[in-house]
This record gives structure tokens, sequence and C-alpha cells, in this order.
């Protein structure tokens, strides 16, 4: 098994009602994938950090292997959540992956 951890900081310039918009949609998008691609396990996006936090949101997802997660990468699906609800709207994105 393979996890695939994402935090993303949204852009600064956003206002409180949009980073709440585009965080449900990210979320929406990102875990509807569930089922629809080839060795997705689970995928959760979280959403409501505490105060302490400096990422706006977190994608945790579990692959049966690294080529699962590579074919995600570059899934129709998956491309089409992420150039049209995550990378219009982040600043950063730190990722880690490594297997369980």
């Amino acid at each position: 098994m393979v996890k695939h951890i994402i935090l993303w900081q949204l852009k600064p310039e956003l206002t409180d009602a949009e980073k709440a918009e585009i965080k449900a949609g990210i979320k929406a998008g990102l875990e509807g994938l569930a089922g629809q691609i080839p060795g997705l396990v689970d995928i959760h996006v979280q959403t409501e950090g505490l105060p302490s936090s400096n990422a706006d949101v977190m994608l945790d997802s579990t692959f049966t292997d690294e080529a699962a997660l590579k074919g995600y990468a570059v899934h129709p699906a998956h491309v089409a959540v992420a150039d049209g609800k995550v990378r219009p709207y982040t600043a950063t994105r730190t990722c880690l992956d490594y297997e369980v």
C-alpha cells in the first residue's frame, strides 16, 4: 500500500467566503473520485484545521501500490478535478508519498 498526502495553502487574496466555497469544492471533487480510479483504496479531504495549522486543505489517500498512484496522477477524472477545483486556487502544495 502507498499513502499519498498533500497539503495546500489557498491563495492569500481569496476572501474567507471564497476559501470556504473552494474548500468545499476541493473536498467534493477529490472525494468524488472514490470508485472511479483503479487502485485507489481510500481518499479523504480535511478542510477544517485547528488555528495552529499553516495549511488550508489536506488530501489523505491510499493506493494499492506505486503504479496505482502514478495512474491516478494522469487519470482524466483526477486531472479534471485538479485543473478545475485545485490548481487555480492554491498558492503552495506539499506532498509526501510513502509505503505502508
